[in-house]
């Protein structure tokens, strides 16, 4: 007798005895599971706090000043620019070219020795009054530094009352300088304007302002200047600024110079007129001097010493 029919059997027997049995169910076939999945009610959990880990803040993200993204793009015509004179990358032998090698030299010879301080690549070019020559030389001097491998150089036009680089270069009038100030708010990327001369970039010297002395003095030129000084370890900033006997926007930002390089007149502005030009900015760690408009120099007209400084003498 098998399994199931001895447990029928004693199901009868326990019937027989009046025991009361429940009826079982048949047993599961192929199609039919064996337990039928049943909804189960998840039971609540509890809300663990639970420390999150610190989240690192993301830092402002310093936008470059020549950031390619805001910056314009503008093109100088250097067969114009060399026709007139100036240092072009497209003939760097000539005489002009030669003459600003050397002149450049000590220039640079100060910044990376850090003879001239903290703000040792902030360089302004002036003069004692106008017409010496010094928009001339600041163009020159920013185009040969800018052919040097390990520096790029921005060139600021700071003579905001007769500003006069973008002029020579052949440009339009822009916004810059004075905009930045007047506007805190205005980045100074959107004022930027980058050239076809690799590694030169140019600030304008914006709208003109009654007040430009004051804003030159002014905290947020400082703090402009700091920024412009330390954006990029490389960048070398040439300051194109008005003369020192003629205004005093000069003198103040004479200031924030770590080099200040002072263009004279050949057979024009006279000792008085240099050594007063030069007591205006004491203050400044390194004075050079640049001998301008030197007729029949003959061939060695560059590279010799002044009592002042280093000179020169294109024929400008």
């Amino acid at each position: 007798m098998s399994i199931i029919e001895k447990a029928v059997e004693r199901l009868d027997q326990l019937k027989k005895a009046g025991v009361d049995v429940p009826a079982v169910s048949a047993p599961p076939t192929a199609e039919q599971p064996a337990v039928q999945p049943a909804s189960v009610a998840q039971a609540p959990v509890a809300a663990v706090p639970v420390a999150a880990a610190p989240v690192a803040k993301a830092a402002p993200v310093s936008r470059p000043a020549d950031d390619a993204s805001q910056s314009k793009r503008v093109n100088i015509d250097l067969t114009r620019l060399e026709m007139q004179g100036f240092v072009t990358p497209n003939n760097s032998r000539s005489i002009i070219s030669e003459e600003f090698r050397v002149i450049k030299r000590p220039i640079l010879k100060n910044i990376d020795g850090g003879v001239a301080g903290k703000h040792a690549n902030l360089i302004m070019v002036t003069s004692s009054v106008p017409g010496e020559g010094k928009s001339f030389s600041s163009i020159n001097l920013a185009i040969s530094m800018a052919m040097e491998l390990d520096h790029t150089v921005l060139l600021v036009d700071a003579d905001v009352s007769r500003p006069s680089v973008l002029n020579h270069l052949g440009l339009p009038p822009a916004p810059g300088l004075m905009d930045v100030l007047l506007n805190p708010g205005q980045d100074l990327g959107e004022v930027l304007l980058r050239t076809n001369i690799d590694k030169l970039t140019l600030l304008p010297a914006g709208v003109p302002h009654q007040r430009a002395t004051e804003f030159l003095a002014s905290d947020a030129m400082v703090g402009l200047l700091d920024q412009i000084a330390t954006r990029y370890h490389d960048r070398i900033v040439i300051f194109d600024s008005p003369p020192l006997l003629a205004t005093t926007e000069a003198r103040v930002l004479a200031t924030h110079m770590g080099q200040v390089v002072m263009v004279v007149e050949a057979a024009r502005t006279t000792h008085a007129m240099v050594k007063q030009a030069l007591a205006t900015i004491e203050a400044c760690p390194i004075r050079l001097m640049l001998l301008n408009k030197l007729r029949d120099a003959g061939a060695g007209a560059y590279g010799y010493y002044t009592p002042y400084g280093y000179g020169n003498a294109p024929a400008r």
